[in-house]
């Protein structure tokens, strides 16, 4: 790997970052430009993760942080663990981007200020002197979102260190999600759901499922780190399929503050969604930077700590900016991927540790690798096997000995399965194709949460 930058690429990312430095320091000048100042800092750690990505990689294979990339010919070593420098950077951005959305509270809407904005919350105190309300709540969301995303970044780095058993690691990110949940039911504590109008007549217009809310808003914490470090084993679509789903909330964050009704005061959605952008515009610029080492053929590897990290991002954007049911909308390959892996998850079928494609190397193209029956399935399993491998689309392939017991199967994600319907091909198409069928799913969930949720429910929640 090349551990120095060239002259193109120092000079381009030294313009990047005095432009980016030079719209943050402008932005004193004004009103604080939070939305500005947060592309101005998604540059900024843009610049800086690929600089230490490049800088870092002969460090990172000292300390034995170095895997084989063994979808390849040559099986050469290449530094592991890079998602450790995104979340670093992408952490201290966010710390550090902290004060600019509540510059008119720090400063324009204070005493201090001169009262020279509008306030629209104060109180008069006996002195007589008007002060401007601090919004403690919203200050609460950056900072739990903060906590969760270290502790989840501990996990993943300690993934990589130690490689914990999926069955140990499974539930931490649930604990990592506390801070978030706490801040959640102190400052909204909403646990109710509305009702699609027809179901009505029997539940009700909402249905308050109390502590069920927050084992659900656990389990969003759950699954959206784990969904996108069982998709993986290919260069480059660990960060695709999250850039990607990055885009997609955007998306959806611009379209909800676009439709907002107007109003005397801002809309009660407008905060929560300018706060998943503020959270969103970092973190695609730190993974454009690890995309970009990433990629076939990669010259880094992203490691657990980036597949937590980004999960996480999610999670806590989908559940403090109040639509996890639209987040789950934008994961449907990583649903069905979850479902589909399931019986290897769960032991009814025997899992290897790495379940990625098995590389061909008299053709260069990759197949569906398989999994070793070391004792017969049961008869109902076997003959449900049979059944899925005998469908017209098969969702599996088996191999049989000459007394009919199956001997081998294809591992069940849905990079082998593409592989089952469409043949062997190179690693970068088959990414390539799991990318396009993220990004076709995902504007379909964004038709379905904005174009047909008024004919299931009243309102539109946004």
């Amino acid at each position: 790997m090349v551990t120095s930058l060239s002259g193109t690429e120092a000079s381009s990312l030294s313009l990047l970052s005095v432009a980016c430095f030079g719209i943050v320091a402008n932005s004193f000048h004004g009103d604080g430009e939070p939305l500005v100042v947060s592309f101005a800092f998604s540059g900024i750690a843009f610049a800086f993760t690929y600089c230490l990505i490049r800088w870092l990689g002969n460090a990172f294979m000292k300390a034995g942080l170095k895997g084989r990339d063994m979808l390849k010919p040559k099986q050469v070593e290449i530094p592991e663990t890079m998602g450790a420098v995104c979340a670093v950077v992408y952490l201290f951005a966010i710390i550090v981007f902290i004060p600019f959305p509540f510059y008119k509270d720090i400063v324009a809407a204070t005493s201090g200020g001169g009262n020279r904005d509008v306030m629209m919350k104060h109180q008069e105190l006996e002195t007589g002197r008007i002060l401007h309300i601090f919004p403690h709540s919203k200050l609460a969301s950056y900072l739990s979102a903060i906590l969760s995303l270290q502790s989840v970044v501990l996990l993943g780095i300690g993934d990589d260190l130690f490689d914990i058993r999926w069955r140990h690691k499974f539930f931490i990110p649930a604990f990592a999600s506390i801070p978030m949940l706490v801040v959640y039911f102190v400052d909204f504590g909403v646990t109710n759901v509305v009702v699609p109008m027809h179901l009505e007549g029997y539940l009700g217009k909402v249905v308050d499922l109390g502590w069920l809310y927050y084992a659900y808003m656990a389990a969003i914490a759950i699954f959206c780190p784990n969904s996108i470090n069982i998709l993986a084993g290919i260069n480059g679509i660990e960060v695709s399929q999250s850039l990607v789903i990055s885009f997609l909330l955007l998306i959806n964050s611009v379209l909800s503050l676009h439709v907002a009704p107007s109003g005397p005061g801002p809309h009660p959605a407008t905060d929560s969604h300018l706060f998943s952008i503020y959270l969103l515009l970092p973190f695609i610029g730190v993974s454009i930077a690890l995309w970009w080492h990433n990629w076939y053929p990669a010259k880094v590897f992203v490691g657990d700590t980036y597949c937590y990290f980004a999960g996480m991002v999610f999670a806590i954007v989908g559940i403090l900016g109040h639509f996890s049911k639209t987040l789950l909308l934008l994961f449907i390959p990583q649903i069905i991927n979850f479902i589909y892996s399931a019986p290897q998850l769960f032991r009814l079928v025997p899992c290897p540790r790495h379940r990625l494609p098995r590389f061909h190397a008299r053709s260069g193209l990759l197949e569906p690798s398989v999994t070793q029956w070391q004792h017969p399935p049961s008869a109902p399993l076997a003959w449900i096997l049979k059944l899925l491998a005998n469908l017209p689309l098969p969702l599996i392939k088996i191999d049989t000995n000459a007394k009919g017991n199956i001997v081998e199967s294809t591992n069940l994600t849905i990079l082998n399965l593409w592989l089952v319907w469409f043949g062997p091909m190179r690693e970068d198409r088959l990414a390539t194709a799991i990318l396009a069928v993220q990004i076709l799913s995902g504007f379909l969930g964004l038709f379905v949460r904005h174009e047909l949720a008024l004919w299931v429910f009243r309102q539109d929640n946004r």
